[in-house]
């Protein structure tokens, strides 16, 4: 470190990250950057003079793991300069600025700025962090898993007040990337051999509303991005998946049949005491309406567990109500206590081991319900998207509609798009399908 501040060139840099594709995706934007600036990465083993660490908050488990991730990261490199970020950072910033050896914490509206504070370490606080009201500003990322699929960030912020939820005051307000900006961004990764790409945000489908756009239009826009074969939408509310939108998908030439709707509970009742901002009549509507248009679209479903609030006859509403939906897949979450949220205030408390019994009880619905979606697609054909083999024997990846297929190995596959008729269900495995290249 110089007396102004950090140096850059041949240095080591380490990215830590914890959370949602959103996350991955901001901390390759702000890795890429210190790369440009001279910086390399850090193999494992190698000690690393910089430590980034980008946080969760998602739930108090998050945060634990956040904290337990920059106690390992001093143990592993007591020498680095390490910086805190993310959601927790925002939420607790004195509490990781107490944290041994962190010297850097930079709030949602700092974080875009990394390379200033570091410019200027010798000069600037510990803690950076602006109340959340400040984050104001877009600021674009791509991220990518190996060489096929990437994320590209379109929106952040949420200004929707769950009552259960902190992270509108991790994030701040809703703000949106531009079309035309993201469009390119989206010409980019196929210049450079992106074959996928994931929008994500987190409240992607409240797209344009400060900049006088809207969703659609950026689904429209990106639809005409050559050399891109499919798209995919991270997780959308279910008031804000419009029946223009699923149409759109339905007749797209890139979008994918492969929704992430978070429904969140099954009782009306238990959706007021969240906040939520749909009835479940509405939740029903855009699955069905799904089904009927794609079929074999893949609907993955988000649902919390163990409200306060919710009894078990909600519990039991909720659960048959599910039971009942044409989805693939339920993304299970039991209920985590979160500081400052309204949702303190309502009783009765569900115990823990009532949560336990309720997640389950959900998990083989959803274990039943993907079965049966993964078997529904036996002797169709599909565009399987290859990806970096696990092993030498066998090649896998994923086709339009989210179903997870193996072939035997072949050089020269990883990364292309192949058609293969799903053969039959690996015994062992009810989530995969073995293919047959056509």
């Amino acid at each position: 470190m110089s007396e102004q501040g950090f140096t850059y060139t041949g240095r080591r840099v380490a990215l830590c990250t914890l959370g949602c594709k959103l996350n991955f995706a901001e901390t390759s934007f702000l890795g890429q950057a210190l790369l440009e600036r001279g910086m390399v990465l850090a193999e494992e083993g190698e000690s690393a003079d910089l430590v980034l660490v980008n946080t969760c908050s998602v739930t108090s488990v998050a945060d634990r793991k956040s904290r337990q991730l920059i106690r390992r990261a001093h143990r592993d490199h007591p020498d680095a300069v390490i910086v805190v970020t993310g959601c927790s950072a925002q939420l607790q910033p004195q509490r990781y600025a107490k944290l041994p050896g962190v010297d850097l914490v930079l709030g949602a509206k700092e974080k875009g700025a990394l390379l200033h504070y570091l410019d200027h370490l010798s000069a600037v606080d510990t803690v950076e962090v602006s109340p959340y009201e400040e984050a104001t500003t877009f600021v674009p990322s791509v991220s990518s898993e190996g060489r096929t699929r990437h994320f590209l960030k379109v929106q952040d912020g949420c200004d929707y007040c769950c009552s259960y939820c902190t992270i509108p005051f991790a994030r701040g307000h809703s703000r949106s990337g531009e079309v035309s900006d993201l469009v390119r961004r989206a010409e980019q990764v196929a210049a450079h051999g992106g074959r996928e790409i994931v929008l994500t945000g987190v409240n992607v489908g409240d797209f344009g509303r400060d900049t006088g756009s809207s969703f659609l239009r950026l689904l429209e826009a990106l639809d005409n991005v050559e050399g891109i074969d499919r798209f995919r939408i991270s997780s959308i509310e279910p008031n804000l998946i419009t029946d223009e939108i699923i149409d759109f998908v339905r007749g797209s030439k890139r979008f994918a049949p492969h929704f992430h709707i978070p429904l969140q509970s099954g009782s009306d009742k238990v959706l007021r005491l969240m906040r939520r901002r749909y009835r479940r009549e509405v939740f029903a509507h855009k699955v069905e309406l799904i089904h009927e248009l794609m079929p074999d679209a893949y609907i993955g479903v988000d649902v919390i567990v163990g409200m306060r609030g919710e009894e078990e006859a909600d519990f039991e509403e909720s659960a048959a109500f599910i039971a009942g939906l044409p989805v693939s897949k339920l993304h299970v979450f039991p209920y985590s206590e979160r500081k400052g949220t309204a949702a303190l205030r309502i009783t009765p408390v569900v115990s823990p081991e009532e949560k336990h019994r309720r997640a389950h009880r959900l998990i083989t619905i959803s274990d039943h319900k993907l079965s049966h979606f993964t078997r529904s697609q036996v002797g169709s054909e599909r565009r399987l998207l290859v990806e970096e083999p696990e092993e030498q024997e066998w090649l896998y990846g994923y086709t339009e509609n989210y179903l997870r297929v193996r072939i035997p190995y072949q050089s020269g596959l990883v990364g292309e798009v192949v058609t293969v008729r799903a053969d039959h269900v690996v015994p062992g495995h009810p989530d995969l399908v073995e293919g047959v290249l056509i």
